[in-house]
């Protein structure tokens, strides 16, 4: 593993220097999530000074999203084979290189390229991989970690955009793109800070002739572990996340123009979007300490179900809200509601898949959600151009997340009941199959002793046996142990 990256020790410090890397972890998640939203302040002027169309400046910001979510592979990829540091530290200089480079550009494509490809490849190769590292420094505090660092988002969303208002003022969108430029460089400092937690030593690397397996000449090492996907508690996750996208931000994309749609005014209006911004900041630490409690922690999947149904009910009663007042109330519920799904979405991945595989499921997770993002948004665009009514995109986005909630809780219920029903001797009904007692008749090794962790989620262990078990080292397996399991 490279410097920086992944590695397994005695267990993770739960604080010491996890602080800065917690400190660290919130400003990426700032940036990664507030700055396509902060560049949007540039548009009016984009469309001036290249006399294009709202929806062909808009492309800027939805290029970057699509790369900060669409190359989450590619970071899993780079995380696995240099470290969770050098790739921070890459990514910090293309993220303030694209938008150095905007600054100049002369047409609308060469903004897609720069402050869109660049910048936005730049902010997925911080933000994964501090996810990564702040999953390897805390583990008792781990869903108070993920609460806090989840909060730089609306933070950084509630500051950067009044700050591109101001330099756009003053400097032009040049002027603002480049000091945005430079203020993207903090993300290689965040990424400095981030050093491997202290462990015994690492093995000593082997050497790249003999990393070849003896039969078949296959490569041992895997840097997409793409046998996560036959985790069934993974693929349970991976289906909810998608059905969570679909809808879960389409109400905030469309809040503004719906409540000018009822007759509130312009300023009002916007500011409906400040109050879903100050509710969340204080949902997501305060859900992750929640979450942390030793009497809830095991349950938290069905905490996360119960937040995605809250969000879907929120939007499906506040469908048809009118007055300013049911506005507001909305965007109270919505907050806290949004804050709980930011707050655990990665704290269940986490638990889910454990750390050894965390980077890789992480990197098909974002794939999973870039998806689901440009379908679910671009599609109730599209509906409200064609029906002239936000009500029924309303419904529609409540329906997809309150779906996602159900299914999440009643899969892992299901699981765990069919798991405590199964009968365990071998010659009862509905045992194993011929093809598994083949298997175990080959490997006739007793398989390991579970080393179940402090407040392991009991659903996900049923659904996923090895979660909470320490997994193989994550840059080199032997092709031999990986069995069916290989993809």
């Amino acid at each position: 593993m490279g410097a920086g990256g992944p590695r397994r020790g005695a267990g993770p410090p739960d604080g010491g220097w996890g602080w800065v890397v917690l400190g660290a972890c919130f400003v990426i998640t700032g940036f990664a999530y507030g700055f396509p939203k902060a560049v949007s302040v540039f548009f009016q002027e984009l469309k001036h000074d290249f006399g294009a169309g709202y929806s062909d400046t808009a492309w800027v910001s939805s290029i970057m999203l699509a790369m900060l979510y669409g190359t989450g592979p590619l970071s899993s990829i780079l995380v696995t084979r240099f470290g969770c540091r050098p790739v921070m530290l890459a990514g910090g200089l293309l993220a303030a290189a694209g938008m150095i480079l905007a600054s100049f550009a002369s047409r609308l494509l060469e903004l897609y390229l720069t402050a869109g490809v660049l910048t936005g490849l730049g902010l997925a190769l911080n933000f994964q991989p501090s996810l990564i590292m702040l999953g390897l420094y805390f583990e008792r505090r781990r869903p108070l970690a993920n609460g806090l660092a989840a909060a730089g988002s609306p933070v950084f969303l509630s500051t950067l955009s009044p700050l591109g208002q101001l330099l756009g003022e003053r400097f032009g969108w040049r002027g603002g793109f480049l000091l945005f430029g430079g203020l993207l460089l903090h993300c290689c400092a965040c990424g400095a800070v981030m050093r491997p937690p202290p462990g015994p030593p690492s093995p000593p690397r082997p050497d790249p002739t003999e990393n070849r397996a003896p039969s078949g000449g296959r490569a041992r090492r895997r840097l997409l572990d793409v046998a996560v996907c036959t985790d069934r508690a993974f693929v349970v996750y991976l289906v909810t996340k998608f059905l969570m996208a679909l809808g879960l931000f389409v109400p905030a994309i469309l809040l503004v123009n719906y409540a000018k749609d009822a007759g509130v005014p312009d300023a009002e209006a916007a500011f409906l979007l400040s109050i879903v911004g100050f509710v969340d900041i204080v949902a997501r630490p305060a859900c992750g300490a929640l979450a942390g409690l030793t009497r809830l922690r095991p349950h938290v999947p069905y905490l996360f179900s119960l937040a995605l149904l809250a969000n879907g009910l929120t939007d499906l009663i506040s469908a048809r809200a009118r007055s300013y007042g049911t506005l507001v109330a909305f965007c109270i519920a919505f907050g806290l509601s949004y804050g709980m799904v930011g707050a655990l979405q990665f704290e269940v991945l986490m638990a889910t898949v454990g750390a050894p595989r965390f980077p890789s499921a992480l990197g098909l997770v974002l794939l999973v959600e870039a998806v689901a993002v440009l379908i679910g948004p671009p599609s109730a665009g599209r509906l409200v151009d064609a029906l002239k009514n936000y009500e029924i995109i309303f419904y529609l986005a409540g329906c997809e997340v309150a779906l996602a909630g159900v299914f999440m809780a009643v899969t892992t219920y299901c699981c765990l009941r069919c798991s405590k029903g199964a009968p365990s001797g071998p010659d009862a009904a509905g045992g194993a199959s011929d093809t598994e007692d083949a298997e175990a008749e080959r490997d006739p090794e007793p398989m390991p002793a579970s080393t179940e962790e402090p407040g392991s989620l009991e659903a996900l262990e049923v659904l996923s046996p090895r979660a909470g078990s320490p997994g193989p080292d994550p840059e080199v397996e032997a092709v031999s142990g990986l069995g069916h399991e290989s993809v």
